[in-house]
């Protein structure tokens, strides 16, 4: 297994610019920037005033990866060693999670956070740990 390279700058610039985008769809439109909100929100039967600003949402997420090329001249390094199979099931257990707890990381880890939520407090505690207990079992026991 490869180590994670330790980017704190990167890391901190990437977290204050989530955090800047947070507060700023909070303070413009007073949503919550949770991307499984949004996501959803772009599927039937929502077709309200707000389904552009979604999409653009979503674009620039998907764009992210494009500016970082235009400013850096290279594309960010992405290295998966995991298999389709076990991706697919993560994916499907972190929508179940979403789902079930009404929310993503984004959602309460950012957001819900910033705004005291308890809701969200005990959300992100649960979903870390089991990031830890899921690292720990696939690193060490697997």
């Amino acid at each position: 297994m490869a180590a994670t390279e330790f980017t704190p700058l990167a890391s901190l610039l990437g977290g204050g610019l989530i955090g800047l985008a947070a507060v700023a769809l909070m303070a413009s439109m007073g949503r919550i920037a949770g991307i499984s909100g949004i996501l959803s929100r772009l599927l039937p039967p929502y077709g309200d005033s707000g389904l552009s600003g979604r999409w653009a949402f979503v674009l620039g997420l998907v764009a992210a990866p494009l500016l970082a090329l235009l400013i850096t001249g290279r594309m960010p390094v992405l290295h998966i060693e995991t298999p389709l199979p076990a991706l697919l099931l993560a994916g499907v257990l972190v929508g179940f999670g979403a789902v079930w707890g009404h929310g993503c990381t984004s959602g309460h880890g950012v957001c819900g956070l910033a705004r005291l939520s308890p809701a969200s407090l005990i959300a992100t505690l649960l979903f870390m740990a089991a990031a830890m207990v899921a690292t720990f079992v696939m690193r060490h026991l697997l």
